[in-house]
């Protein structure tokens, strides 16, 4: 069994051709404009806000409305049904989870929006991407290395990995060519910019991993 019977959402059109999320875990919800908005200066398409930020939700419709057109903004960090709901009402495009929950999976893609639970032995991932997610995300991906994908495409030969935690731009490019359909990347990208760092500096590290993504092939 490799859970290709399920049904299973396909990540949005701009985070599956880009292959980078950007994550965003922010002091305050009040951070997001400025980051994002150089994010998008970079070429970013995905960003996911993380429900460990205060105020997300309750931004997250306007975040929407100003820069919808041109990013996929996703909500992360939800684990649980309360969490999901109103990640999914106010206007996520994916949801991504640090834990492997079928229930989760399965409410989000009866709200018909993908969804990234996390995991990080093959009985997690596959638990989860055969109840029909769209992506399962490695983490903490600096546990193990990029071949770790074909490991796990021996057994759950369609199975598509998203690896986050600890993933640099050297290792972004591994990730990518090992096989992975996107990495997802936090501290090494976004670096001092939600302390006051250059927002200058900030574009040149984005443009960097968004080259390195647009150019690795398995």
């Amino acid at each position: 069994m490799t859970g290709d019977t399920a049904v299973r959402l396909a990540l949005p059109a701009r985070t599956r051709d880009t292959r980078l999320i950007v994550v965003v875990r922010a002091p305050s919800a009040d951070d997001y404009d400025g980051v994002i908005e150089a994010l998008l200066d970079a070429g970013v398409q995905s960003v996911e806000l993380t429900l460990t930020t205060p105020g997300t939700i309750e931004r997250l419709a306007g975040l929407v409305d100003r820069y919808g057109d041109g990013i996929d903004l996703g909500v992360g960090t939800v684990v649980d049904a309360d969490q999901l709901s109103r990640a999914v009402d106010a206007g996520a495009r994916y949801l991504v989870t640090p834990v492997t929950s079928a229930s989760l999976v399965a409410q989000a893609t009866a709200a018909g929006v993908p969804i990234v639970p996390g995991g990080l032995t093959p009985t997690e991932l596959f638990a989860s991407w055969s109840a029909g997610a769209s992506a399962v995300k490695v983490f903490p991906a600096g546990q193990v290395s990029p071949d770790y994908v074909k490991d796990l495409r021996g057994p759950f030969p369609g199975i598509d990995v998203v690896p986050s935690g600890g993933v640099d731009l050297t290792g972004a490019e591994a990730w990518l060519r090992a096989g992975a359909v996107a990495v997802s990347v936090g501290g090494p990208l976004l670096g001092d910019a939600l302390r006051g760092g250059d927002r200058a500096a900030l574009r040149a590290r984005a443009d960097a991993f968004v080259e390195v993504c647009a150019r690795a092939t398995p």
